[in-house]
């Protein structure tokens, strides 16, 4: 992978330098995307590009070396790194997730703590929080917490810094999260991830054996009691507009991609009747290309309206979220998501129809946007965002908070 250096240039200091420089990453990730993704090799080069370009600490603090910005800019730097390699667009966006961890559930006094922890050290997150599997069992032992137990899926793992952990008190059935160095002897990453797309994501297993953590570390406990807020609830909305950010950078990738190739070397049809001498005058073409873009489009909008709702929700004082107010946030957040990947995995396949049959080579690369559109987007059940959408459409009814809504 081309690398950049930016140690001599000035950081950005609005949101548009910050969109301006994901695009740069993004310039970078793009030039061999596809040969990295047939390698399938751990992403170390990438997430030190993440780094050196200062997109990790985009939502650290400014007293300790980061950029202070909102989740409105962190959203849009996930769609543009996305667009040159959905992979590390989804490893960044993951890692925004768990950086702002501590300010979902944490104290004040953790929050500080870990913020100046991750961003003045440019470290980078990984999680093994997957619902899905059996909890990791945590025994109290006093002043300190022991983590035991697998996870199927840590994404991010081996090119984690610092990995979020999530179990359950053995004696009383308490969630608790914490955040723990991720090189120790009681954290192994499996190195299975091998699948159809994403491939870069670090997202195998993890086995936790015997991970002893400080209560004080315990998210949000304050003497062996959690202090419980509604802003606790947006840990699902906020990953899951993540999602739909990332999305949208693959599909638009997707789409400048045929148009390019399209541009460079798909052929006229000859035997139409009406023929043309250029396949950018092609009938066929310019319908489905129209399509496609308005589609997009449409789809920008509505996940550039939610991006700007949920980050002012982020972003405001934790104590004044209504349950209200999450829920309103979580349909338009399901809505867009449903949107992009039914737009999405349309733009990733359709545009082999209108970039020909050479097109479907190997080396040209255009089957890695639905691949990792495909893989990802099979995280939950689309069809049950849509049933909240419609529920709350027809009933009126805000989706209760779980760990996918």
């Amino acid at each position: 992978m081309t690398t950049k250096n930016w140690n001599d240039d000035a950081r950005p200091t609005t949101a548009e330098g910050w969109t301006a420089r994901a695009k740069e990453v993004a310039a970078v990730l793009a030039t061999d995307a596809v040969e990295r993704d047939r390698a399938n090799r751990t992403p170390h080069a990438e997430v030190g590009l993440l780094k050196d370009s200062g997109l990790v600490t985009l939502l650290g603090p400014k007293e300790h070396g980061g950029a202070g910005e909102s989740w409105e800019t962190a959203y849009r730097v996930v769609r543009e790194v996305a667009k040159g390699d959905g992979s590390i667009g989804q490893l960044l966006g993951y890692h925004y997730l768990w950086a702002w961890a501590a300010r979902l559930v944490g104290t004040p006094e953790q929050i500080a703590a870990v913020e100046q922890l991750y961003t003045a050290n440019n470290f980078f997150f990984g999680g093994a929080v997957n619902p899905r599997d059996d909890d990791l069992v945590i025994a109290d032992e006093g002043d300190v917490l022991v983590f035991r137990g697998k996870k199927s899926f840590s994404t991010g793992s081996k090119v984690s810094d610092l990995t979020v952990l999530e179990g359950v008190l053995d004696n009383s059935g308490e969630h608790v999260f914490a955040i723990v160095p991720s090189d120790q002897d009681g954290i192994t990453f499996g190195d299975d991830w091998d699948n159809l797309g994403q491939r870069l994501t670090e997202s195998g297993s993890v086995l936790v054996e015997d991970v002893r953590v400080p209560w004080s570390s315990a998210a949000g406990y304050v003497d062996k009691q959690f202090q419980a807020l509604t802003y606790n609830t947006l840990n699902v909305p906020t990953i899951q507009l993540v999602f739909a950010n990332f999305y949208l950078g693959i599909a638009q990738a997707a789409l400048e991609a045929g148009l390019s190739y399209t541009a460079q070397h798909t052929r006229p049809w000859p035997y139409g009747g009406d023929n043309k001498e250029s396949a950018t005058e092609e009938f066929y073409v310019l319908d489905a290309y129209g399509d496609l873009q308005a589609k997009l489009w449409a789809a920008e909008a509505l996940i550039d309206k939610a991006n700007a709702q949920l980050s002012a929700l982020l972003h405001a004082e934790r104590e004044t979220l209504t349950p209200e107010q999450r829920g309103e946030a979580a349909v338009l957040i399901a809505a867009a998501k449903q949107r992009i990947i039914d737009t999405g995995l349309e733009v990733s396949t359709r545009i082999f129809e209108v970039t020909g049959a050479r097109a479907t080579a190997s080396s040209v690369g255009l089957d890695i946007y639905w691949r990792n559109l495909r893989t990802h987007s099979l995280h939950d059940p689309v069809a049950y965002k849509r049933v909240e959408v419609g529920r709350y459409a027809l009933l009126g009814e805000l989706p209760e908070p779980t760990w996918y809504t």
